[in-house]
């Protein structure tokens, strides 16, 4: 299962799986056209679909989201949470509870109602399994504007290690990748503008923007049994951009 994969990274790693001949539930918020065309790709690379409207936000819409694939596939096996907003660009003193629990609802409380749907349904299974959590480097790397996006983010770090932990004896693997500056939709202007782009693009030591198929990768690598022994890591992919923190201190 995976979630926000009408678009961007979710899309990128629904494509991934499918590459493999897996069966891909695609959890899309409101845009089912985007979500099939999502599952169009999925099928053209070997796997087979289904598109599932669900608001992670929302407890009851996140266990129909879930019954439905677990009627028609059983259990799943691996949960990409990716679903999210962006930061909303407005200082704390000028923001809104509203505007705060928007974010905080979506990015940090869906990956918690969906963790814990994936983690109820297994029971006391003890077969292998992975939850994979895409986060963000400003999990740790704050911004100007950003106290909502961060919160959740920060937020996120310390339940994938939780969980973690608490199932880890059960044969559930659960990791976070720590995305950079990757061209999706979230960040439109930087797709969209090439002076925008470049002048972003200059402070990661890579030079360039990430792409989602990149994340994507990880996130199959981390899925897999390639990666068994590792469970509770933050996988950061941002090119280097993280490293410049201190740079001109």
């Amino acid at each position: 299962m995976v979630t926000g994969a009408e678009s961007g990274i979710g899309a990128a790693c629904a494509a991934a799986f499918g590459a493999l001949g897996d069966r891909v539930a695609i959890c899309y918020f409101s845009e089912e056209a985007a979500a099939k065309e999502t599952a169009s790709a999925v099928e053209k690379g070997g796997g087979k679909a289904m598109t599932v409207q669900c608001n992670v936000a929302d407890e009851a819409s996140v266990d129909a989201a879930f019954t439905t694939v677990e009627k028609q596939w059983g259990i799943a096996e691996v949960l990409v949470n990716s679903a999210g907003l962006n930061m909303s660009g407005v200082k704390v003193r000028d923001m809104t509870l509203k505007q705060w629990q928007r974010l905080i609802d979506t990015d940090l409380t869906g990956a918690f109602l969906t963790s814990r749907r994936f983690v109820t349904a297994r029971g006391d299974a003890t077969s292998d399994a992975a939850i994979i959590q895409i986060s963000s480097i400003h999990a740790y790397a704050v911004r100007d504007g950003g106290a909502d996006y961060c919160a959740a983010k920060g937020g996120q770090t310390n339940l994938v290690e939780t969980l973690a932990i608490e199932e880890a004896a059960k044969g559930l693997r659960v990791n976070a990748i720590d995305p950079g500056m990757i061209l999706t939709p979230m960040n439109e202007r930087a797709v969209e503008d090439g002076a925008y782009r470049a002048s972003l693009v200059k402070n990661i030591p890579m030079g360039r923007a990430g792409e989602p198929s990149e994340v994507a990768d990880l996130a199959v690598f981390l899925a897999s049994d390639k990666a068994r022994y590792i469970t509770g890591a933050h996988m950061v992919i941002d090119g280097g951009l993280s490293l410049m923190q201190a740079v001109g201190a």
